[in-house]
């Protein structure tokens, strides 16, 4: 009788532990932390990079409602402006500093954005970077032709939309890609970091992506670039942990950005892909950060199995994403839906 019951009982376990990796939107460690430690967050000073839309944006408003000083950065100062009208807490809009910066732009450029976010608080340095701003952008038109002269803008924007084979990307995207994703962020870190040991403390949130942890078929300079930054940021940590400094890396997977700039829309017109809410990707990167977790995922399904596939038993996942790959790059030629577990079949079908 007892051995029933156990079995009983551990097939239910069982069930339950299913049922909620099927709904989680985020890995087991993530998961299990059901609040923002606020006391954490509250009162320090956080720069956000990339801050005039998508998660910047929805990043910038959340933190503000947490009592955060915020500093937030773009090249869109208009944007950034409009950002910070849109805030309300303790400390703003008021309070909000506006600070534009092109993470291209070079390192005397970088250096006094640095020189300049440190001062603008008296007697606070920077406690929180959050690396958000990236930049992918497309070898052509084919895809989102309204979309091809966007510059700098929020992590996942350009991830989500535009895909291309690997050997179809020109040297100027990626040396563009790797200024901004990588050079121009590493640069802003190198300059940032030597403040913050001289106080023993500061924490990096780098908004990096599922294609940093999994191959990105359509998206290899991208996922490089993602690749490069869990590298350094990681290494970093190690190097520097004991002196006081804290890194989170975020990993997120396919992500809603509509901020009412009208990409939203061609997006939805494009794909039926599911996708997190901007909001749950925000709040969840605060969890992540107000907890010192030091790397977070953060997905639906079928994107956060793949990852675990990747991670733990690699010869599976990447026979998975190979036997994907070509029929990913082909579904977004034709806006296809690129997450569909119908790509392991050849089939993907266009709303």
């Amino acid at each position: 009788m007892l051995a029933v019951v156990f079995f009983w009982v551990s097939f239910l376990l069982l069930l339950l532990l299913l049922f909620k990796f099927a709904t989680a939107h985020g890995d087991f460690t993530l998961m299990s932390k059901k609040h923002v430690k606020r006391e954490e967050i509250e009162d320090k000073v956080v720069w956000i990079t990339g801050a005039s839309r998508g998660i910047g944006e929805v990043l910038a408003k959340q933190l503000a409602g947490l009592g955060a000083k915020l500093i937030i950065s773009a090249r869109d100062e208009a944007g950034l402006e409009r950002v910070k009208n849109e805030l309300s807490g303790k400390f703003a809009p008021n309070e909000v500093k506006v600070l534009p910066l092109d993470l291209s732009s070079g390192e005397n450029k970088l250096k006094e954005a640095v020189e300049i976010a440190e001062s603008l608080f008296p007697g606070s340095g920077v406690d929180y970077m959050i690396h958000n701003a990236a930049f992918e952008r497309p070898t052509s038109n084919h895809y989102i032709p309204a979309l091809s002269t966007l510059k700098c803008v929020s992590n996942e924007f350009f991830g989500n939309f535009l895909k291309s084979t690997a050997l179809d990307v020109s040297e100027e995207s990626m040396k563009t890609t790797f200024d901004v994703n990588v050079l121009g962020t590493i640069s802003l870190t190198r300059l940032l970091t030597p403040r913050m040991l001289q106080r023993g403390q500061g924490h990096f949130v780098v908004m990096s992506s599922a294609a940093g942890k999994t191959p990105a078929p359509g998206q290899a300079v991208y996922s490089a670039s993602k690749h490069a930054l869990n590298g350094y940021f990681h290494s970093l940590r190690s190097e520097l942990y004991h002196k006081g400094i804290r890194v989170t890396v975020v990993c997120p997977g396919p992500i809603e950005t509509s901020t009412g700039s009208g990409a939203e829309a061609i997006r939805k017109k494009g794909t039926s892909e599911k996708r997190l809410s901007s909001e749950r990707c925000a709040q969840l990167t605060i969890i992540a950060a107000s907890h010192n977790l030091k790397e977070v995922w953060i997905s639906s399904q079928p994107v956060l199995a793949v990852m675990y596939l990747v991670q733990y038993m690699p010869t599976i996942g990447y026979w998975l994403m190979d036997k994907i790959g070509g029929n990913r790059v082909e579904a977004a030629a034709r806006k296809g839906n690129t997450y569909s577990l119908s790509l392991l079949f050849g089939k993907n079908k266009s709303s």
